[in-house]
């Protein structure tokens, strides 16, 4: 089956978007019964926003409480998950503002409250458009997602071999043109994995990460490592002869698989060369400098009896640290435990500080994975009131979701 990159659609001009959490099935095989899941049902599709502020009506028709819980958002004071926006029970409604207010890739999904044996919850990516948009030929997300046979949450041993999925099909081909530019929107949809992916022979320039603009940079040796639930634009030219095939390849630590592959049509190149590179992504809000100098700071360890699971949350719990508004703070972030673990922010985006705190990584992140027995450092501003979750998660299937909360005044 072919996984076609069709041309963007232009922007919804109706800010408003239903959304509801339903069961449904995905096939993962020939020969297979389909998979039960849970998923979230847009009211707009294929799902792409225009800056500015957009009402959502969600509906839970799902057997059991759900909350959506937003990848990439920032200063959603009003949508924050389990802080201001409670779980819905089966059957009822909420409506809620969200801001938009950056351009970029993101998602939504439910495994926030899922408890151990619930179905596999596919994440739902969309799209906030670009003001003034970068000239491409396509403009499409990649969502790569893992799946493992007759596992369980609550009995990880019994996983199989991982399988691993492109936009919900396996092995796809995803048709282009020679000389085409895409702009490939890449989503680790894994809760736990953290992987690698490269497609041979092309080279691959990022342009934002984790749903905020970077510093354009050449991925090195073409390859995008992805955390669980982080995202990578990019711009890919299509410079292979027509007819020439690229394999899609992932890494997951362990080996290279194929997951898909790109295939040329045998018409002639569109062009001769490639299109200019454009600019930078516009920061969109993001302070061009963070002065570390005067920053506050603090360290959070990512284990301990502070950390629960996103049910045991309670509002009494103590914060798991205090800033003031448009205060910059500087976090070191330590994993005492024998497994990496991804550390998840919610509310900011955060630099990526060099060792020396001398300095930061030319992009923002809102989700990181720290190596047993690794401190890293990170620096945000305070820009949003409010309370928002962390989320931390060793990198080992149906290991558990941990929260804590931390506070802007």
């Amino acid at each position: 089956m072919s996984a076609s990159l069709s041309p963007a659609s232009p922007a919804q001009a109706d800010q408003s978007l239903r959304l509801e959490a339903q069961l449904a099935t995905i096939p993962l095989g020939p020969g297979q019964a389909p998979t039960t899941i849970w998923g979230l049902v847009p009211s707009i599709s294929p799902l792409r926003l225009k800056g500015g502020q957009v009402e959502v009506t969600f509906r839970n028709r799902l057997p059991v409480a759900a909350v959506p819980d937003w990848r990439g958002i920032d200063g959603a004071a009003l949508a924050e998950p389990l802080i201001a926006r409670p779980a819905v029970p089966p059957g009822a409604e909420a409506t809620f503002p969200l801001p938009l207010r950056r351009a970029g890739t993101f998602f939504a999904d439910l495994r926030l409250l899922a408890a151990p044996g619930a179905p596999p919850s596919r994440p739902l990516p969309f799209i906030v458009e670009e003001s003034v948009p970068i000239a491409v030929d396509r403009d499409e997300i990649v969502l790569i997602e893992d799946w493992r046979a007759g596992a369980t949450a609550s009995r990880p041993e019994t996983a199989g071999e991982p399988l691993f999925t492109v936009n919900g099909q396996v092995l796809p081909d995803i048709p282009v043109r020679s000389g085409e530019r895409l702009w490939l929107r890449f989503i680790n949809g894994s809760q736990q994995q953290v992987f690698a992916v490269k497609i041979e022979g092309l080279e691959v320039r990022v342009i934002a990460m984790d749903s905020a603009p970077a510093e354009p940079f050449p991925a090195r040796n073409s390859a995008l490592v992805l955390a669980p639930g982080g995202r990578v634009d990019a711009l890919i030219d299509a410079t292979v002869p027509p007819g020439s095939v690229s394999q899609i390849l992932l890494h997951d630590g362990q080996q290279a698989r194929p997951i898909g592959r790109v295939v040329a049509s045998g018409e002639a190149s569109i062009r001769p060369s490639p299109l200019p590179l454009p600019p930078a992504l516009p920061a969109d809000g993001l302070p061009a400098q963070l002065d570390l100098k005067s920053a506050l700071r603090a360290e959070l360890a990512l284990d301990g009896a502070e950390w629960v699971t996103p049910a045991g949350l309670s509002a009494a719990a103590a914060p798991a640290f205090k800033v003031r508004r448009d205060r910059v703070i500087v976090l070191a972030l330590s994993n005492r435990v024998a497994l990496a673990t991804s550390f998840h922010f919610h509310g900011h985006h955060f630099r990526l500080l060099d060792r020396l705190d001398d300095g930061w990584k030319p992009f923002w992140l809102d989700t990181l994975v720290i190596e047993p027995g690794q401190t890293q450092r990170i620096a945000f501003a305070a820009t949003f009131s409010g309370r928002w979750l962390i989320e931390s998660t060793a990198t080992r299937w149906g290991a558990p979701r941990l929260v804590r909360w931390y506070s802007v005044d």
